[in-house]
């Protein structure tokens, strides 16, 4: 029994007419195949014949577990599903099926796939996160808090007073709460100076347009403290999706010296240091090799039979790994999850889509490069059994 679990859906436009759906079928893919969804291996399967009570019969691999309903595709312009209710198998592979609901992709599909072996290419050195990291609520994970500690730890000594937090455990802070929001730097380099509360740049807070008629009470304040220079510093994570999130900050007072913009610059450097850091404590590096069933310009599909694999790849988002063709050197490329679906024997299938900043473009312009004549000879091989297939009808 397979168990599937879609992880992100395509955009469709439901069709509605039965009428409409029984057109495509005829018109788009009287010679066009049309597959099972789901299926481990890729199972062809096509209409007989259509019936008047908007039923049809269709002729499947009789091998093929059926169950009592069935999703097939196909690709014509567009991208097109069906769902079916199974209502008579009169014989092995021939099957009475009722339309239950179709839709169609808004755009049309960017990429040919097809299967590949495992002499051509296979996955490897997967580096999957451990776990799940969500900075959005007020329970940091272990992790995080491990890694900040750490880091304040070892950098006591930057100035004065030194904090490192969460956003969120100071929730009368105003000015926190404006950094989280738009994730700029406070910086202040002379107390005394109202010209230092101007922003340096547009990734700086304008606190002397915060402030405004206040301005001078908070100079005073800073004074009356002993502050001479400030500096908060939002670390910010990017999430799976590719989100910025500002979740916590590194603060620096001096009561001696003057920040210059060097110090500000040291800083915003460790803040991509800490978040590597998280990721690098986050993740597991397997340099295992695992099947790739088939494949596309725009991702893969990636049979898992690796028990600890098989447990990061079902509740993470996405992940690194290499690809290696016969005789080329590793490709390096960032996968986001879109389904996966475990087949009878217990393996799990990942379908993968090449999205995110960790792809990088001389990897994928290699990747290309590598995948040009495999394409080709793939559509060669197509056409020929078209052609074939049409003879025979004939």
């Amino acid at each position: 029994m397979q168990r599937m679990k879609q992880r992100r859906s395509r955009n469709f436009d439901n069709l509605r007419s039965l009428k409409e759906i029984f057109n495509i079928l005829q018109k788009d893919f009287s010679e066009k195949g049309l597959y099972i969804k789901f299926a481990v291996e890729k199972s062809e399967i096509s209409v007989n014949e259509f019936f008047s009570d908007g039923t049809m019969m269709l002729v499947a691999d009789p091998m093929h577990d059926q169950g009592d309903n069935l999703v097939i595709y196909g690709l014509s312009d567009k991208y097109i599903e069906i769902d079916l209710e199974i209502l008579e198998e009169r014989a092995p592979g021939y099957l009475h099926c009722k339309v239950k609901s179709a839709r169609r992709a808004t755009s049309g599909r960017r990429d040919l796939r097809f299967k590949v072996s495992e002499d051509e290419v296979v996955a490897t050195n997967f580096g999957v996160s451990k776990h799940s990291i969500d900075v959005t609520n007020f329970k940091m994970p272990t992790v995080v808090k491990v890694v900040l500690e750490q880091y304040k730890k070892s950098n006591s000594s930057l100035a004065d007073i030194v904090k490192i937090d969460v956003f969120g455990s100071n929730k009368t802070d105003n000015l926190l709460k404006l950094i989280k929001k738009t994730g700029k730097t406070l910086y202040v380099e002379d107390t005394s100076n109202p010209d230092s509360y101007n922003a340096f740049t547009d990734d700086f807070l304008d606190l002397k347009k915060l402030y405004g008629e206040k301005l001078k009470l908070v100079i005073k304040k800073h004074q009356e403290k002993g502050y001479k220079s400030l500096l908060i510093v939002p670390i910010i994570y990017i999430t799976d999706d590719e989100n910025f999130v500002p979740f916590a900050y590194i603060q620096l007072v001096s009561k001696s010296v003057n920040f210059g913009i060097e110090k500000v610059l040291e800083i915003k450097e460790n803040t991509f240091t800490l978040v590597d850091r998280i990721r690098d404590a986050n993740t597991v590096n397997l340099p295992i090799h695992q099947q790739i069933v088939d494949i596309s310009r725009g991702g893969v599909k990636i049979k898992v039979t690796d028990a600890n694999l098989k447990k990061y790849f079902l509740k993470t988002k996405g992940f690194i790994f290499d690809i290696v063709f016969k005789l080329q050197a590793p490709i390096t490329m960032y996968g986001e999850i879109k389904v996966t679906f475990t087949d009878e024997f217990g393996d799990l299938y990942v379908g993968v889509d090449f999205e995110g900043n960790s792809s990088r473009k001389d990897q994928l312009k290699r990747f290309y490069a590598v995948l040009k004549p495999m394409e080709a000879k793939y559509k060669s091989d197509l056409i020929k059994k078209l052609k074939m297939s049409q003879q025979m009808k004939n």
